[in-house]
């Protein structure tokens, strides 16, 4: 007797049903947009695939509420790591919400663009200083505001936007997805892109 195919799971098809766009890119610009995932997405899109690819040259350090919900309605996203990727809160705070888009069923790939799988994985060369930086930078602005207020200037900022130690510790929380979410994707089946050779290999 035959066996009849599996039906697809309730909460794959729901992600499907509710997605705009095949494919999400995720990429830093000033090293690939007008290289590598530029040429991606005109490829992408001769074939059909509609492809989402933010034009925005100038971001904001808080990525978008629109951006966020459109990663949620994309079947497919890929990563591409390259070697200013970990510079950006925006580039990491994009993978953060991939990954976590991951579990209700969202396809994700990688692609390391000359930069090598274990840098990410490990955080180290400029991924490593990447996060450096941004630890640093945490730590210059709690000390900068608690330093350079008044005490009643202070009361006012608190109630205005939380005491600076609380500020500290959700910027530190933050840190550590970034890093939990760059060992994760760096496991993911993807290329390693190097000098216009691909692999399907990367340990």
């Amino acid at each position: 007797m035959a066996t009849q195919p599996e039906a697809p799971s309730t909460s794959s098809s729901t992600h499907t049903a509710s997605c705009t766009y095949d494919v999400f890119l995720s990429f830093r610009g000033k090293d690939t947009r007008y290289g590598f995932t530029g040429h991606l997405y005109s490829a992408l899109e001769k074939k059909g695939i509609k492809t989402f690819m933010d034009n925005k040259l100038d971001r904001g350090e808080e990525i978008s509420r629109s951006l966020l919900d459109t990663i949620e309605r994309s079947k497919i996203a890929i990563v591409v790591f390259s070697e200013n990727f970990a510079f950006s809160r925006w580039c990491l705070d994009e993978l953060v919400k991939i990954l976590q888009c991951k579990l209700k069923q969202q396809i994700v790939r990688v692609v390391f663009y000359k930069v090598q799988p274990c840098h990410v994985r490990s955080q180290t060369e400029s991924f490593g200083e990447a996060l450096a930086d941004h630890e640093k930078r945490f730590k210059e602005h709690r000390e900068k505001t608690e330093s350079s207020a008044s005490c009643q200037q202070k009361r006012s900022f608190d109630q205005a936007f939380g005491d600076p130690e609380s500020t500290f510790r959700q910027n530190m929380d933050t840190l550590a997805k970034w890093r939990s979410s760059l060992t994760e994707a760096a496991g993911l089946s993807g290329c390693h892109y190097s000098t216009g050779y691909t692999s399907n290999n990367h340990n």
